[in-house]
């Protein structure tokens, strides 16, 4: 993209970092410092603004352009996602949104420890959700890279650099100053910004051809060289046994893995009561599926209108499809309606990022602080506040992320955010089913459980075809890979929940009936809850 796309969409990108510094500032002037106010906004938010909120954190890069992008270049077999993150949450609302809000204060820990040895569980707990959260913020960083190189002129590397050590200074500025109260206002004018960027594309998609979604198929199927294969089954997924597993694998993390992400766990705890936490759900139910139906029309209409070799030829891993699809409705690459409506969706892209990177920097920081720390301070040491400790892990976990997103930059945002799913539905949900719902859990099970998932899941990336052994990997020089699925799930998640349970069978303490009685009353009434 060169001229006019570059400095409108500059221009944009601009003004959307300089609202949201604007919303940081107002929020740090109105918190005093509390943790409550810090981690959890006061628990002020209505069910509406935290629904939206809620959509504004789950509809990321991974959405809006790992998904699309999968589906221009693989058809059938990319909408497994869209499939896989909506169902998600009817697992959240059955089973989770209430009794976290209830059990909880600010953070996963605080679920567990209610009635468990509060030191080994915390840290066990902590040092998942920082796992959880560092690889999804990856993701996110890798969605930022490609958008800005494809703005600037291609794959520049440096540009790549450059935006990913932007996006992670920003990400600290809005935790540290703003808190819970700035990230939650900066979701909320997201959502609406993604929401109306997605219907505006979709409706042009269905006006190109005239209202006919079987003939957007049938001229995606034409254009991607694979014919009727683009619309079934098995173009990506179906080649041999271990395509096979790895598609139910990468189903199970997708589907079980949402009601263990962090940054969408502390959300319950912006609304003063589990009603609310559930009718918040509710909002961000309808408001995720209408935007994962329209990642279906952009998908497939990238394919018929860019074509999968161009998106290819753009990224790899199909990340720009959608900003491509934008500058073809507008009129093409040298029109003034392809400039300007290129631009938008490239702010609203990187307006998404910014957004959900800010969520999930919080949430990890809040896990550092209010569980390790906590946790691992010495009993004779001058405690520090623990909102200074969380801006302080904010920076941290920034430098992290930046450095794992410079290294990841060629992989599929919405595949990074798979792995991620894997490793919360392997070493968080185990844990918090058994601690919500198991009377006899104890806590050598809720240790074993967390470890005994997040350890394996993160072995098996790491001797995946993800890391080394072919072109596309990370490390494609070598070869270490032993593990033949990309996706951990199918076995990281059964060991998760087995682990918990010999953990406890096998555990001389006796459950805590009392505090477990205690918990059921709560999760369930809400009474004596934060």
């Amino acid at each position: 993209m060169k001229g006019d796309h570059q400095t409108l969409a500059l221009l944009l990108f601009g003004v959307f970092v300089a609202v949201t510094l604007a919303i940081t500032t107002w929020a740090s002037r109105k918190r005093h410092g509390s943790a409550e106010e810090f981690y959890a906004g006061g628990r002020l938010f209505s069910p509406m603004e935290n629904g939206f909120a809620i959509a504004g954190d789950y509809m990321s890069a991974a959405s809006f352009l790992g998904i699309s992008g999968l589906i221009a270049l693989f058809g059938y077999d990319g909408l497994l996602y869209s499939v896989g993150f909506l169902v998600a949450w009817l697992v959240v609302l059955f089973l989770v949104a209430e009794l976290v809000r209830n059990c909880g204060r600010y953070t996963l820990g605080d679920v567990v420890a209610a009635r468990m040895r509060e030191r080994p569980v915390r840290i066990a707990a902590g040092t998942s959700s920082v796992t959880v959260s560092v690889l999804y913020l990856v993701a996110q960083m890798v969605g930022a890279g490609s958008l800005v190189a494809l703005l600037l002129g291609g794959t520049s590397g440096a540009a790549q650099t450059w935006t990913v050590i932007g996006v992670g200074a920003l990400m600290v500025v809005y935790v540290s100053l703003g808190g819970m109260r700035a990230t939650t206002w900066i979701q909320i004018v997201k959502a609406v910004l993604l929401m109306g960027g997605a219907i505006a594309l979709t409706v042009l998609v269905l006006v190109r051809f005239h209202g006919d979604f079987d003939q957007l198929l049938r001229s995606a199927a034409d254009r991607s060289g694979h014919g009727d294969r683009f619309l079934a089954p098995g173009l990506k997924y179906g080649g041999d046994w271990t395509a096979r597993l790895d598609f139910i694998s990468l189903g199970l993390a997708l589907v079980l893995g949402t009601a263990g992400l962090p940054h969408i766990l502390s959300r319950f705890y912006t609304v003063p009561t589990a009603r609310a936490a559930r009718r918040s759900v509710v909002w961000s139910i309808g408001l995720i599926g209408s935007f994962y139906l329209m990642t279906i029309v952009l998908g497939f209409g990238a394919a018929a209108l860019v074509g999968p070799d161009a998106v290819r030829g753009s990224n790899a891993a199909g990340n720009t499809a959608v900003p491509l699809l934008a500058l073809d409705l507008g009129g093409g690459a040298h029109s003034t309606g392809g400039t300007v409506l290129f631009a938008i969706v490239a702010a609203i892209a990187f307006a998404t990022i910014l957004a959900v990177v800010a969520g999930i920097t919080l949430a990890s920081s809040a896990s550092v602080a209010h569980d390790l720390y906590a946790s691992l301070r010495r009993r004779n040491a001058k405690p520090r506040s623990e909102v200074a400790v969380a801006r302080l892990a904010a920076a941290g976990i920034g430098v992290i992320a930046i450095g794992l997103g410079l290294l990841a930059r060629d992989l599929n945002v919405a595949f990074l955010v798979g792995l991620a799913f894997a490793v919360a539905a392997s070493a968080n949900l185990p844990v918090l089913l058994y601690s919500l719902f198991w009377r006899n859990f104890t806590t050598r099970g809720a240790v074993w459980s967390v470890y005994g998932g997040l350890l394996p899941a993160l072995v098996l990336v790491v001797l995946s075809p993800v890391v080394s052994g072919g072109p596309h990997a990370l490390f494609p020089g070598v070869d270490f890979q032993y593990f033949p699925l990309e996706n951990p799930g199918l076995v990281s998640i059964p060991l998760g929940f087995l682990a918990g349970w010999l953990g406890t069978i096998t555990s001389r303490e006796a459950a805590e009936e009392v505090k477990h009685a205690e918990t059921e009353v709560r999760s369930l009434t809400g009474a004596g809850a934060a």
